[in-house]
């Protein structure tokens, strides 16, 4: 596609939807910014390569305006305690500027268990919000404008009962399901590799995933079902080039199963999204973003036949890196947070948080939730990169990085595809063994000094004080699960009965279990109760042991 075609066909359609947010885009000094720069003469290399904004292959981007038009959402990751506790940082962070909220989730909710079960003492509302009903969950967006912001759930396991759970505190505020925005997570296959809060075996888990893009494409169009997560692989040691191929060999995977369950690739395609890490090295990142972009147009495009563009384009959100958040010099994570959103900024994404400078330390407090989100604003405000499209496209450098990024990862891909797709490079431990690897790799760099960490091995001051940090109160524990069994205790229980015998039997059959699972939410049901159900017919995933 030339530039005369793009103009027409791609962007005078982007700019009647969503004009530029000015006129006129300018530097500090009053030289005037192109949309997107070009060279000269673009040849079919460059064509091939780098494209246009909004075009395939994507390179520089998946909207023909990028940051012209709207800049990226503005997330700040939140959730502990009680959901009162919730619901005031969420207020508190949209008061500060966020434009749209990202809720953590505490470890029994996240693996299926509710706050009175034993195996969550010790856990309840500690890295997230404890939600064991949709009373709790209606506690935490008391207030809020459900059908105005974008909610970000970082929930798997799970995924399919809490977007249940808000479909119901939706429908009981009088906000129709149709005008839900936001993201579930729900990606299962990232989970055996890095995370662990997993609870099924893969076949089932996904199907769930595959049960959930389909209510939603035909009940809730404005939520994201899947969020095909790197950041995780990244968290747990692997490198740029394997955090790619191998989020995009999950992204396969998950539309393999979908089409495998009925499924049109055309029709759920633009709603898969991307999570990715990033990190510290700025012109990596970048290029890194970047290569993602291009190698998912092209699997799309080769691999499954799909010209929809919309279906090729790969939006994603993107979290700086808490691996390289220290405990020491905690001031400095500042400065590293702030690359490394730039580097997300500059590589495209289409949201993004950034950590607070105490999170090596504990849940941040709200001084420096506050702090963290100013670094994006800063950049927007003030840095004047949202002003043309991918400011780096065209520097030998990034290019070639770019590149090699796209081709390794791919040759990376082709590795999982020999060994039977990624469910079963999963099952073999091969991906997890690569991970490890480079986790190694890395961690003796640094021992040895040869990895530079500023605070860790060079520039290190004396031991200072330590600075305040958020402490989760202890009688959160003992006032959910008091307020739990009082909502049991006044709930109907046989209805509660039958509709988890509604549960189990969408288990045991074919039948989409998002329909039963939703009744059983709204007669009271928790999320302990709903996998205890699914436990029974599915079983646990038990990790193999080598």
């Amino acid at each position: 596609m030339n530039r005369s075609e793009w103009e027409e066909s791609v962007l005078k359609p982007a700019l009647a939807k969503t004009p530029e947010r000015c006129d006129r885009f300018e530097t500090a000094s009053g030289l005037p910014l192109p949309r997107v720069a070009l060279p000269a003469t673009p040849d079919a290399d460059y064509a091939g390569q780098l494209g246009l904004p909004g075009a395939y292959p994507f390179t520089r981007g998946i909207h023909p305006t990028m940051y012209r038009g709207r800049l990226w959402t503005m997330r700040q990751y939140a959730g502990y305690s009680t959901a009162e506790e919730t619901n005031q940082r969420f207020r508190f962070l949209l008061e500060q500027g966020t434009t749209g909220l990202s809720m953590a989730f505490d470890l029994p909710t996240q693996i299926g268990y509710d706050s009175d079960d034993p195996i969550a003492t010790g856990e309840v509302g500690k890295v997230g919000v404890a939600i064991d009903s949709v009373a709790d969950l209606e506690r935490v967006f008391d207030g809020l404008p459900l059908d105005r912001v974008s909610t970000s759930m970082t929930i798997n396991a799970t995924a399919a009962i809490l977007l249940a759970m808000y479909v119901v505190a939706a429908e009981r505020r009088g906000v129709a399901w149709n005008q839900l925005r936001g993201t579930l997570q729900n990606d299962i296959l990232k989970e055996y590799i890095a995370r662990g809060t997993y609870i099924f075996p893969p076949g089932p888990s996904l199907r769930l995933t595959t049960d959930t893009i389909a209510w939603c494409l035909e009940h809730t169009p404005g939520i994201n079902p899947v969020s095909i997560s790197g950041y995780h692989i990244r968290e747990a040691g692997s490198t740029a080039v394997q955090e790619v191929a191998f989020t995009l060999a999950d992204a396969v995977a998950y539309i393999e199963a979908a089409r495998g369950a009925g499924l049109r690739l055309e029709d759920f395609g633009a709603k898969l999204s991307f999570f990715f890490n990033a990190s510290s090295d700025f012109l990596e990142e970048a290029a890194k973003f970047r290569a993602a972009r291009r190698l998912y147009a092209r699997l799309v495009r080769e691999r499954f036949g799909c010209a929809v563009p919309e279906c090729q384009a790969l939006r994603f959100h993107t979290q700086t890196a808490g691996h390289t958040l220290t405990a020491v010099q905690t001031e400095v994570n500042v400065v590293r947070v702030t690359l490394q959103a730039l580097a997300a900024v500059l590589g495209g994404t289409q949201s993004l948080h950034t950590n607070a400078r105490d999170e090596a330390q504990s849940l941040p407090t709200e001084e420096s939730a506050r702090l963290a989100l100013r670094i994006q604003q800063l950049i927007a405000a003030e840095s004047g990169v949202c002003h043309t499209i991918d400011p780096l496209g065209g520097s030998y450098l990034v290019e070639q990085l770019t590149d090699r990024i796209e081709e390794e990862a791919r040759t990376l891909i082709a590795r999982i595809d020999q060994l039977g797709g990624m469910p079963a490079a999963i099952a073999s431990g091969w991906v997890q063994q690569e991970i490890e690897v480079a986790a190694y790799h890395h961690q003796c760099e640094v021992e040895s000094g040869e990895r530079k960490i500023v605070g860790v091995n060079c520039h290190v001051v004396p031991e200072q004080s330590e600075p305040a940090v958020f402490r989760p109160d202890p009688a959160v524990e003992l006032a959910q699960v008091a307020r739990l069994r009082e909502r049991k205790a006044r709930r109907d229980s046989e209805k509660v009965r039958t509709a988890l015998a509604d549960v189990r039997l969408a288990a045991e059959g074919t039948t989409n279990l998002l329909g039963p699972i939703i009744a059983a939410v709204r007669v009271e049901a928790t999320v302990g109760e709903i996998c205890g159900v699914l436990r029974q017919v599915w079983g646990e995933h038990k990790t193999r042991m080598s």
